[in-house]
């Protein structure tokens, strides 16, 4: 990673007006924030040929510079960024904070139709456990979790079906359409997307599933005339039987089938620290060896590990890089994709 651009990410929340794309105006409602400086960074993420044009020898100082040439900055820098990624696929999983708050909805929704627009190809597969929470509650069944992981009856089932493609689903495909995009809301029951089998503890989840086949026949034409394919993360198995299964995974074995060039995780966290105690230890940027040195160690723990191995396989089958981000941070993902810095943990092969 090159050192932290400051004055570009300060100049960033200058950048309130709208941004044309090919067929709309993307207007963003909150201006970008910038990430906190973490006390250590392992990252060589960057492109070396790159100097800020906002840098301090300038004629200009930052300060002197009008918003207008600012915003002109900003984007003329993000250039060798969208040359990257132009044309590539990247799969977003969708949850968390970021699904919980008005405000940082309406922050991916318009980070993932601006980066459509200049010719990237994203994909967002979501959950959605706070709303399946509330749908239960509503008929009066109680979530019930076992380590973590949804015991899924065939009662809740129906529920889960219910919020995730019915109400969830058709939800963000209206904001991401209302944005400008067009959306296109799916299952793994569609096209044959996901086949499902039962986890290996079906007899104490129930309907809980594992991916075990893709087939992304479905979602090519999609993605080549420049829609938003959004998916829910369930599916069936060869009998018909649906089956609730983990976003993250599935996400995961979407990236790998599709080759995608970036996998991308929206946590509530600011990604895998150094020490877990430690919020200025934030690992900018590891290997899949690091990683297994780190859970090895005991420094990766709990909900993170499943994360973890969920990256660690889609980038053995092919995707070039995974992050998990930080979805409490306005704009998070246009930070992990167009600036040096990042929102979070980028992990490499």
């Amino acid at each position: 990673m090159l050192a932290a651009k400051t004055p570009s990410l300060n100049a960033l929340s200058f950048f309130e007006k709208s941004l044309k794309g090919p067929n709309q105006c993307i207007k963003f409602t909150s201006p970008f924030v910038s990430v906190p400086q973490p006390n250590k960074i392992i990252s060589t993420r960057s492109f070396p040929s790159i100097k800020s044009s906002l840098s301090l020898d300038h004629d200009k100082s930052v300060n002197e510079l009008t918003p207008a040439q600012t915003r002109v900055d900003i984007l003329s820098e993000s250039l060798p960024y969208l040359q990257k990624f132009r044309g590539k696929t990247i799969v977003v999983k969708y949850g968390g904070a970021a699904m919980k708050s008005e405000s940082l909805q309406a922050s991916v929704i318009n980070d993932l139709v601006l980066l459509s627009c200049v010719g990237i190809r994203p994909i967002f597969v979501h959950g959605g456990g706070p709303e399946i929470n509330q749908w239960l509650d509503r008929i009066g069944l109680k979530p019930n979790f076992l380590n973590g992981l949804r015991v899924t009856d065939a009662s809740t089932m129906e529920i889960v079906t219910m919020v995730l493609v019915g109400k969830v689903n058709k939800h963000l495909v209206s904001l991401i359409n209302k944005a400008g995009a067009t959306a296109v809301g799916l299952s793994g029951l569609d096209g044959r997307l996901l086949t499902a089998r039962p986890s290996p503890r079906a007899a104490e989840l129930g309907f809980v599933g594992e991916v075990a086949l893709v087939d992304p026949t479905v979602l090519r034409p999609l993605v080549e005339n420049n829609h938003i394919p959004v998916i829910a993360s369930v599916a069936a198995d060869e009998n018909g039987q649906s089956y609730n299964i983990n976003a993250d995974t599935v996400a995961g074995e979407l990236a790998a089938a599709l080759g995608a060039e970036k996998l991308i995780l929206l946590t509530d966290v600011a990604g895998i620290l150094e020490n877990k105690d430690d919020p200025g230890s934030l690992v900018k940027e590891i290997d899949i060896t690091g990683i297994r040195n780190m859970v090895s160690e005991g420094k990766i723990a709990g909900g993170m590990i499943p994360k973890v191995n969920c990256c660690i396989r889609s980038l053995a089958q092919g995707v070039k890089t995974a992050s998990i981000i930080d979805g409490r941070v306005q704009h998070s993902l246009l930070l992990e994709i167009l600036t040096d810095e990042g929102a979070g943990t980028m992990i490499t092969g």
